[in-house]
């Protein structure tokens, strides 16, 4: 049965309509409003009242490290790991902002799951003992926690189906419009249909270890997505892809995402890809591998835009209520990922530098530092305040 009309969004009705989901989103939690206001934490950062920052090592960064941002993804070959997933904000910067949002991000998930403020302190604790295993030996790993061992265990065992059920509703090869997918304008359907078309974007869709490199490829349909929260409103499409012919062809969806200029301060001496699109590429290449070589950077409708075919494997790390145990583990586990990401930038001598400014400026009462206690109290303050203002402003225009 067709879905009513008003459940999607004609292209010059978007505008208005994802502002209005961005700000319902963003009023669920506090969490949910510290996922989606990554502009405000680079705000705080210009504060000059703020606690100051060590500068570590110009590496390639996150920029918008909080936990709803790493889980599994799965690599061209079928591996799976635990890396970072979203890479729009990613510079070559000061690796304690990446320490600093995922703080932030922690205690406010603490706080989201009744935890003490006792349990956040400790949290950093353990956060900081992770991030600073992996610049001592990459091969030490730390406990894994059973939630996440549940998520490499859940996508280890999905399917296309599974990911056709949850994003498209079904294997056929349709997009079905409602309140997830929006139609096209007619010179949006032309522009994808000649973007595949793209020598490139064959070999990324020919390139997982079970696909014929020669097989063809066709566009079968192509919608406007209203996904993410901090990100909507920019241009971002769903295209369902044909990959081969016959009984052997094989369907897989694309997103295809609008690159804008980052939030996150970039180091002054740093060589980084003026495009966009190439940056967040570049970027993702360096701290998530497995879904940093399945992207690709083009320009569609004169805009920068990346591409990367979405996996099942690929999900969402489920940490919105936490026990005590589990908060102390998920915290150690997630910044031993973040770490290996940067150390693996610094080589031994930057490794070993910055893993001695990270032990400096430490109290008796708190085994990490300072500047970061300082910046997650200071920032929880701020995003809690700023949450309540933006849920006020919500209920009075609803």
């Amino acid at each position: 049965m067709a879905k009513p009309p008003d459940q999607f969004a004609r292209p010059e009705d978007r505008s208005a309509r994802l502002i209005a989901h961005r700000n319902e989103k963003m009023s669920e939690s506090a969490h949910a409003y510290v996922r989606g206001s990554t502009v405000k934490f680079y705000e705080w950062l210009e504060r000059s009242d703020r606690a100051a920052l060590p500068e570590g090592p110009p590496v390639w960064i996150c920029g918008d490290c909080h936990v709803g941002n790493l889980g599994p993804v799965a690599s061209a070959e079928g591996l799976i790991d635990i890396q970072i997933r979203d890479l729009d904000q990613t510079v070559i910067g000061n690796p304690a902002h990446d320490l600093v949002r995922l703080g932030l991000s922690l205690a406010m998930a603490a706080r989201g799951s009744d935890l003490s403020g006792i349990t956040t302190a400790h949290m950093l604790e353990h956060m900081m003992e992770g991030y600073e295993e992996a610049f001592v030996d990459e091969s030490t790993a730390s406990t894994t926690p059973d939630l996440v061992k549940l998520a490499l265990r859940r996508a280890a065992g999905r399917s296309w189906k599974h990911l056709a059920d949850e994003r498209i509703e079904g294997i056929e090869p349709t997009i079905p419009l409602g309140k997830r997918f929006w139609p096209l304008a007619p010179r949006e359907g032309a522009a994808i249909r000649e973007l595949f078309s793209d020598g490139g974007i064959h070999h990324l869709m020919t390139s997982l270890r079970s696909r014929d490199d020669e097989a063809p490829i066709k566009v079968m349909d192509a919608a406007f997505w209203r996904k993410g929260c901090s990100s909507l409103g920019l241009m971002r499409f769903a295209v369902l892809v044909e990959v081969g012919e016959g009984k052997d062809a094989r369907h897989c969806l694309v997103d295809v995402k609008e690159a804008v200029a980052t939030a996150a301060p970039r180091s002054q001496e740093a060589k980084m890809p003026r495009d966009n699109a190439e940056r967040v590429v570049e970027g993702a290449r360096h701290m998530s591998p497995f879904l940093g070589d399945r992207m690709l950077a083009r320009r569609l409708l004169d805009k920068a835009v990346f591409i990367r075919e979405l996996l099942p494997q690929d999900l969402k790390l489920d940490i919105e209520h936490l026990t005590r145990t589990e908060a102390m583990s998920v915290a150690r586990y997630l910044s031993t990922v973040v770490g290996r990401a940067h150390a693996r930038q610094m080589g031994t001598l930057g490794g070993s530098a910055w893993l001695e400014e990270l032990k400096r400026n430490r109290s008796r009462s708190l085994d990490a530092p300072s500047w970061l206690w300082a910046s997650v109290v200071d920032l929880v303050a701020t995003h809690e305040r700023a949450y309540l203002e933006h849920c006020r402003r919500y209920a009075l225009a609803a």
